[in-house]
């Protein structure tokens, strides 16, 4: 059957297929977080629209619990902050709105992750320099096309796909596979420090 719901779905699923040739990069991604948590450091990310609803959703599986009980691990999403945000964009310029953010409360030891589908948005790049110049780790989570961002990055996972869709799907997919590593990790790491 050929309809634009159908042709959707496969085009998603074939990009979602073809995720096994990046796993690498997830695994270094989730052995960077893992180590920033270890370390007693705090993961910030950014992005904007859904983006920012990543940023959100993730943060979110970091300090509650993805599927095990442990812990809550520090994360936070730098969009949440209205008050923040738009004086930021009013007084200086939307470019800065993470950057600033970045600069108040990230230290040597923490990750600041962008999350930016066409790795270009400017206050994603911003904050992710800012990041690099206070010694923090940085990862990138972007697409095929993605070259700016991924060159300011330690790590950086690019969806197999040019268009914002299914890179948002790819993105989804990337970080419950990432979150779950990170929490076997940590989990593990419990059980094997007890007595």
């Amino acid at each position: 059957m050929t309809t634009p719901i159908a042709d959707r779905l496969r085009d998603s699923l074939a990009v979602l297929a073809s995720l096994d040739t990046v796993l690498p990069v997830l695994d270094a991604i989730a052995g960077r977080i893992t180590r920033c948590f270890r370390a007693g450091g705090t993961l910030y990310l950014c992005g904007n629209g859904g983006s920012a609803a990543d940023a959100q959703h993730v943060a979110a599986e970091f300090v509650g619990r993805f599927l095990l009980e442990r812990r809550p691990l520090p994360a936070v999403a730098l969009s949440c902050n209205t008050s923040i945000l738009t004086a930021i964009g009013n007084d200086y310029d939307f470019s800065q709105i993470f950057a600033r953010q970045v600069r108040a409360a990230v230290k040597p030891g923490d990750c600041v992750v962008g999350i930016s589908t066409s790795g270009r948005s400017a206050n994603v790049l911003e904050a992710v320099r800012a990041a690099r110049e206070l010694k923090a780790a940085t990862i990138g989570f972007t697409g095929a096309s993605g070259t700016d961002l991924a060159a300011l990055c330690d790590d950086c996972f690019r969806a197999p796909s040019v268009h914002t869709p299914r890179i948002q799907e790819c993105h989804l997919v990337a970080w419950h596979l990432v979150c779950e590593a990170v929490e076997l990790e940590i989990v593990a790491e419990r059980l094997t420090s007890r007595p």
